[in-house]
């Protein structure tokens, strides 16, 4: 691999670009390590997710840039971005990656606000008497 692929990923708001390359591990989230970024356990275990996969967490180098959403967004929207980007990388990860689930988009997202309700589906407060 001559120089870095990159992707990019989305979950709700949240949109994160992904830029990989050879190297030795190093994960950053905005010029931050993910860890200091992602510090709830869990969210760096979805970072790490990908990587684990295909077990090669310290050959990649992963940059990321994360704008919009929420930190569990953010978090999402980066592992489907690395999933993405390391198949530009070597498409036979496609089957390891594909079986764990990793390449799918959720497409979940926020219901819009409804005429006559306060918000999609609560209503506004009744009052009998």
């Amino acid at each position: 691999m001559e120089k870095q692929k990159n992707a990019v990923g989305r979950r709700k708001e949240a949109i994160t670009r992904v830029f990989i390359s050879k190297g030795n591990g190093n994960i950053t989230v905005n010029d931050k390590n993910y860890k200091e970024y992602f510090t709830l356990v869990y969210l760096q275990n979805q970072i790490e997710a990908p990587l684990k996969k295909i077990e090669s967490l310290d050959k990649y180098d992963i940059k990321i840039t994360a704008n919009g959403g929420g930190i569990k967004g953010q978090a999402e929207a980066a592992k489907l971005g690395i999933s993405r980007a390391l198949l530009e990388v070597n498409p036979e990860y496609r089957p390891l990656l594909k079986s764990a689930g990793l390449l799918k988009r959720d497409p979940r997202g926020v219901e819009r606000k409804k005429f006559g309700k306060k918000k999609a589906r609560r209503s506004y407060q009744f009052s009998k008497r």
